[in-house]
C-alpha cells in the first residue's frame, strides 16, 4: 500500500486508463553521457570522453527503466488553482499555464530503477569519481529519453482521439511547489515502478521524474517551462536548447 504523507490529499479513484511500462529498451551513446554530465561533446577533455567510452557499456547493463502514466479529467482552473477531483488540486502559476485550456490531463512517473545509483556509490566510495561521474551523467541521459519517450506515447495517444498536448511541467520547476509531489503522487501508484517520495517530497531512486501534460484541443507543445523562469535570460542551458 502506498503510505501518505502528512498534508497530501485523500488518493483518488484511479482512472481505468492507467498504464504501466516495463518493456522499454533505452540506447545510450558517448555523447548522451558527456550531455547528461553537462559537457558538450565538443568541449569535453579527452579523459573524460575516455571514461565515458570505459563505462557506456556497464551503464547500459544497469538500467531497469520503467514508467507509469494515469488520463484524469481536468474539472476546472480558477486562480492559479487546478481541480482535479474532490480534495485534489494542482497549485502554481506554473502548473495553472501548464494546464490552461487541457480537458484532460497525464500524471506521469519515470524511473531507470536503483542499481546504476548503487554502482555510483560504489565507485564513489572506491575513489573513483570520474566513473562514478560518468555513471551519474549516463543515468541523467538515460530518465531524460525515458520521459520523451513516455511523452511520445502520451502525444500519440491523445492524437488519436482528436487531442493535442500542451507543455510538460513537474513540481519542483519554478512556478510549482516541490511540495505538489505529494498530490501528483495521490493520483498514481508510483510504488507499483518502485519509486517512493521522501518526506520532503524528493523522489527515490533520484534517478526518477515525474511530470504533467495537458490533453485538449487547440493545445500547444512548444511552449516550454524555460519560457516562464525569471532566469531565463541567463540560463545557459536555456540558450543552448534554443
Amino acid at each position: 500500500m502506498q503510505q501518505r504523507l502528512p498534508g497530501s490529499v485523500a488518493p483518488l479513484p484511479l482512472s481505468s486508463r492507467l498504464t504501466t511500462l516495463a518493456d522499454i529498451r533505452l540506447s545510450l551513446e558517448v555523447a548522451h553521457i558527456l550531455e547528461g554530465q553537462g559537457i558538450p561533446s565538443a568541449l569535453a577533455p579527452p579523459e573524460v570522453v575516455a571514461v565515458a567510452q570505459e563505462m557506456l557499456g556497464e551503464a547500459q547493463t544497469l538500467l531497469a527503466p520503467a514508467a507509469l502514466y494515469a488520463i484524469l479529467p481536468v474539472c476546472g482552473l480558477e486562480h492559479e488553482q487546478v481541480a482535479l477531483g474532490p480534495g485534489a488540486t494542482f497549485s502554481g502559476p506554473l502548473a495553472a499555464r501548464a494546464l490552461a485550456g487541457a480537458t484532460e490531463l497525464a500524471v506521469v512517473v519515470c524511473t531507470i530503477g536503483p542499481a546504476l545509483e548503487d554502482r555510483m556509490a560504489a565507485l564513489f566510495a572506491a575513489g573513483e569519481p570520474l566513473r562514478a561521474l560518468a555513471l551519474d551523467g549516463a543515468g541523467t541521459a538515460a530518465v531524460g529519453q525515458l520521459a520523451g519517450m513516455v511523452g511520445v506515447r502520451i502525444c500519440d495517444e491523445a492524437t488519436t482521439r482528436g487531442l493535442s498536448v500542451g507543455m510538460r511541467a513537474s513540481p519542483g520547476q519554478e512556478g510549482w511547489p516541490i511540495t505538489q509531489q505529494r498530490v501528483l503522487f495521490d493520483l498514481v501508484p508510483a510504488g507499483k515502478i518502485g519509486v517512493q517520495l521522501t518526506p520532503s517530497c524528493l523522489m527515490l531512486p533520484r534517478k526518477s521524474v515525474s511530470f504533467v501534460v495537458g490533453l485538449g484541443p487547440g493545445l500547444r507543445a512548444d511552449a516550454v517551462p524555460c519560457d516562464f523562469c525569471s532566469k531565463r535570460e541567463r540560463c545557459r542551458w536555456r540558450h543552448e536548447r534554443v
